[in-house]
């Protein structure tokens, strides 16, 4: 067998144990630890796949920049507080026929396209992967960056509110 793909698998297998075991536990801290673990498998999945620069942003943004994130979260949060969802029937319906109604374009979106299949470009001598993937991110996948980024706004905003405190 393969030793580095032994090794992918390895991490691989240490990204979804990470994954499951962070949403299944009740203590937020630890959960946060079971983030960075998956964070780090995957970090390590980038450099056995070549791509430095994705390795490079994965341990510095994600399992550096946006844990702290997480833990200022919840360090500032009150945990011991339970929230009980106070939306009623209507909201609690009206968000699931949103979630629907998105998910139903998504899935038409890509039932419209070519199977997914990305084009592979090789990167020419003289760039490195770094402007490999700026290129393709500012050219073939200009809407999916978009998309992200209004996701993310909407996704602090929605933090933000819920965590303010209760007038």
């Amino acid at each position: 067998m393969d030793w580095g793909l032994a090794i992918f698998y390895f991490f691989a297998a240490l990204a979804v144990v990470g994954g499951v075991m962070m949403i299944t536990r009740k203590n937020a801290v630890h959960a946060a630890v079971y983030l960075v673990l998956t964070f780090v498998s995957v970090a390590a999945i980038y450099i056995i796949l070549g791509a430095e620069f994705l390795f490079a942003v994965q341990v510095l943004v994600y399992a550096g920049g946006i844990m702290v994130l997480f833990l200022f979260v919840i360090m500032l949060v009150n945990l011991e507080e339970p929230r009980r969802f106070s939306g009623g029937r209507l909201r609690l319906m009206t968000s699931a026929v949103v979630t629907l109604l998105l998910f139903g374009m998504l899935a038409r979106l890509f039932a419209r396209s070519d199977g997914g299949h990305a084009p592979i470009v090789a990167a020419p001598a003289a760039e490195g992967n770094l402007q490999l993937v700026g290129a393709l991110l500012f050219t073939d996948y200009l809407l999916p960056f978009e998309v992200v980024s209004v996701l993310l706004l909407v996704a602090m905003i929605g933090a933000i509110v819920l965590g303010r405190p209760r007038a």
